[in-house]
């Protein structure tokens, strides 16, 4: 039995949403997005399974310099896994041989997203920096970015 040309086009088509690619970075918006070019535009990568600190969080531009350091400059391949809500590539980012996403966990850079997680060896590596106090672990409390950006809007919702 023949598949109808309408399923065939559908399959094609999610087949080409992902998959792996190549470009240099070009950019670092934070320690969990980059900026990569692909056919000659810049294309915002969002690190997957990872959460980093915010901007203005404990933590946030060293994490954004850990990320800089690992991939500014570089040629990196990104493993695509779709977009977000946001337009952004979602994808695992691989510099110079190494996964970035799984140094920024390792570096104590950035939580294993449990939300969103599905690879729970990186959750392993978040007990080892945690267990090793690197990076944000040193911190006697470190906060989540998932809560710290919870904390941010309920903050702007409150009357004044």
């Amino acid at each position: 039995m023949k598949a109808p040309f309408s399923a065939i086009l559908l399959c094609c088509s999610l087949t080409a949403a992902a998959g792996d690619w190549t470009g240099k970075v070009i950019g670092i918006t934070d320690g969990d997005t980059l900026a990569v070019m692909q056919a000659g535009r810049a294309v915002k990568v969002r690190l997957v399974e990872i959460d980093a600190p915010e901007s203005r969080q404990d933590f946030g531009q060293r994490s954004k310099q850990s990320l800089s350091e690992l991939c500014f400059g570089q040629v990196a391949t990104v493993r695509e896994q779709g977009k977000d809500r946001y337009g952004r590539v979602l994808g695992r980012v691989f510099c110079g041989g190494a996964d970035a996403n799984a140094e920024q966990v390792r570096r104590g850079m950035a939580w294993w997203y449990v939300r969103y997680g599905k690879d729970v060896a990186l959750k392993r590596i978040e007990e080892q920096a945690r267990a090793a106090r690197r990076g944000l672990w040193a911190a006697d409390v470190p906060v989540p970015p998932w809560e710290f950006r919870r904390g941010r809007r309920a903050a702007l919702e409150r009357p004044g």
